[in-house]
């Protein structure tokens, strides 16, 4: 089957990663749906730029899976590891209500009492590991 298809990044900084808290109350990694034939690191760069004004550099691919946004409803997702481009202050879009900078040896399926779901707490832990590089 083909699934619809977001690219999302798993932002660290030291020893912190940026999650973002979307309408269904969930946290959420930055990213989105490629433009068609949008290579996937240009999408990444230009999707995390637009939901919250920080420029990334993407590194390695570090997990795919499919996520059950909704029941019967999935999403192929695709996740690589980035660092920040420059330092800034967050800028969030319409599409996320919160932004937080999370120690990643603090994270659980649970973060300020909102789910993490598991597939981005994978992915999170394999770019903790990875060093980045394409």
């Amino acid at each position: 089957m083909n699934y619809p298809l977001s690219i999302k990044g798993v932002v660290v900084h030291g020893a912190r990663v940026l999650l973002l808290l979307n309408e269904r109350d969930e946290w959420d990694l930055p990213g989105g749906r490629p433009d068609p034939g949008e290579d996937h690191r240009a999408a990444l760069v230009r999707e995390v730029l637009e939901e919250t004004g920080l420029a990334v550099e993407v590194g390695a691919l570090v997990d795919e899976h499919l996520f059950e946004v909704l029941p019967q409803r999935f999403v192929r997702i695709v996740a690589y590891a980035c660092t920040l481009g420059t330092e800034g202050t967050i800028a969030l879009s319409h599409e996320h209500h919160e932004a937080s900078w999370v120690e990643i040896a603090t994270l659980g399926e649970r973060v300020a009492g909102r789910l993490l779901p598991a597939g981005y707490l994978g992915a999170i832990r394999q770019a903790a590991c990875q060093p980045l590089s394409p």
